[in-house]
């Protein structure tokens, strides 16, 4: 029997109840490309989709982290996930979005080349990958195998945490959030 919740966003995901448990089939994730390569995060951990807008630059921040902007009224930073992945700056156009994200450390803006679709992905087509226990790439939880693409699954909880100077940009936005209150 599947089962729907609409008011507490269930919806997402459809689910069987199998002897008391919630089993899902499948889920639905935000599919965006960076490089050519397309990647997907679970729609639970998303925010927004936005407009690349003017990001504040903070000096003496990594590389990868683009500066700060307001997003519903929080202070977030934003990564530049091609940097982080393939280690070149993303080249700025029109379908460049910014993948607002909250995860247990944080919320953060993830830049990306195009947000692409919201895709329902069936768990029997997700397949584990054997750099899984490549420490630099631990965020990649499996891949989705379809029809005639793979799209790359990534735990923003993991990436978070796998982010060198992830801490440091924790207390600076501790004490910015002090400095403006």
């Amino acid at each position: 029997r599947l089962l729907e919740n609409n008011e507490t966003g269930a919806d997402l995901s459809k689910s069987a109840l199998l002897g008391g448990v919630l089993l899902s089939q499948s889920s639905k994730s935000v599919v965006f490309l960076v490089g050519n390569e397309e990647y997907g995060i679970p729609v639970e951990y998303v925010v927004s989709i936005e407009k690349n807008e003017e990001v504040t630059p903070i000096p003496h921040l990594p590389s990868f982290v683009k500066g700060m902007v307001k997003s519903r009224g929080e202070l977030i930073p934003v990564i530049d996930f091609e940097m982080v992945l393939y280690n070149r700056a993303l080249e700025q156009n029109d379908d460049v979005r910014m993948i607002v994200l909250h995860t247990d450390e944080l919320s953060i803006g993830l830049l990306v080349k195009e947000a692409k679709e919201i895709l329902d992905i069936a768990n029997e087509s997700l397949q584990q990958i054997g750099l899984l226990a490549y420490s630099k790439t631990a965020y990649f939880t499996s891949v989705a195998n379809l029809e005639n693409r793979l799209i790359t699954m990534i735990d923003p909880n993991i990436l978070i945490a796998s982010l060198e100077s992830i801490k440091e940009i924790k207390e600076y936005m501790k004490e910015y959030k002090q400095e403006i209150q």
